[in-house]
């Protein structure tokens, strides 16, 4: 099991103690009745609220725009769906069993990771909101032959930053808060490590992004990765996510960079490997991706 950077804990309200217990409460749940609930969370949040509904529907329309408004309808749609069970299997995660876990989010592909690790190499697994995104972590320790370290942004809510460390460590995953990251990788130098990166966040002008055409605007990605791979001798593995079937789901490795090699030509090749796979990713089964975030909030 991996350490992690441990960010200082910060306590919180007793008034979430019942949210606590109720939330763990619906994880003992089977997923046969969750999704029973998804059902009905897909109604409210599709028909009755709209979560996001006008962000969703825009960001659909820039990315596809030569499908007809009854395709961008029939995708919307199905992505409250997609998204609605998502939600439930993430409440469910909590209490599953590891190998229930194992049995529903299947690596394909193991072996191209493990390659690394067996030269003592750290590995980029460069993920992005496709999927099952929490699954994917939680899984990935069950699969490999190294710890994994996951990095996120930690929330300003004491309660659901706990809540949710704990339910993305419980099965062997690290979490490291994304300003020790530096710290993170100096000290697993030369070992053998998977950092995992959801790497299709918005990267504002701040963050100097690179820029490129990602389905069919403008997009800014973090460079950081370039960075890391070439200071630390790091490979670099995209991270496909699939749903085969309701509640089942395989991951899949492309290596983009073994970490020895010359950096390709350009600006940030890794970054721009990365958008082209998760690009054909989403065009293959686009009500998978998470369309409620603003990906394009900034402009060049």
């Amino acid at each position: 099991m991996s350490e992690g950077v441990k960010a200082p804990k910060r306590p919180y309200s007793w008034a979430y103690v019942p949210l606590r217990w109720l939330l763990l409460g619906l994880a003992h749940l089977p997923l046969s009745v969750l999704y029973v609930v998804a059902d009905g969370v897909y109604l409210l949040l599709a028909h009755v609220v709209r979560y996001r509904q006008r962000v969703v529907l825009e960001n659909l329309r820039n990315s596809f725009p030569d499908k007809p408004e009854a395709e961008i309808q029939r995708i919307c749609n199905a992505f409250y769906r997609h998204f609605s069970q998502v939600v439930v299997e993430i409440v469910r995660l909590p209490a599953m069993p590891p190998m229930e876990l194992k049995q529903r989010m299947v690596m394909r592909n193991p072996e191209v990771a493990d390659r690394h690790f067996a030269e003592g190499r750290t590995v980029l697994g460069l993920a992005s909101h496709a999927g099952n995104w929490e699954w994917v972590l939680a899984a990935g320790p069950l699969w490999l032959a190294a710890p994994i370290d996951g990095v996120y942004k930690p929330l300003s809510n004491p309660f659901f930053e706990e809540f949710l460390r704990f339910v993305r460590s419980r099965t062997g995953a690290g979490l490291v808060p994304m300003s020790y990251v530096m710290r993170e990788m100096v000290a697993h130098r030369g070992e053998a490590h998977l950092l995992s990166l959801v790497s299709d966040q918005a990267a504002g002008p701040e963050d100097r992004p690179y820029w490129t055409q990602f389905l069919n605007q403008d997009s800014g990605f973090y460079t950081s990765t370039e960075r890391l791979a070439t200071r630390f001798h790091c490979a670099v593995l995209y991270v496909g996510i699939r749903r085969r079937r309701r509640g089942f789901y395989e991951f899949e490795f492309t290596e983009l960079y073994d970490g020895t090699s010359p950096l390709p030509a350009g600006d940030a090749p890794i970054m721009e490997a990365f958008a082209r796979k998760l690009e054909k990713d989403i065009q293959a089964a686009p009500e998978q991706y998470l369309w409620t975030h603003r990906r394009w909030k900034h402009k060049r």
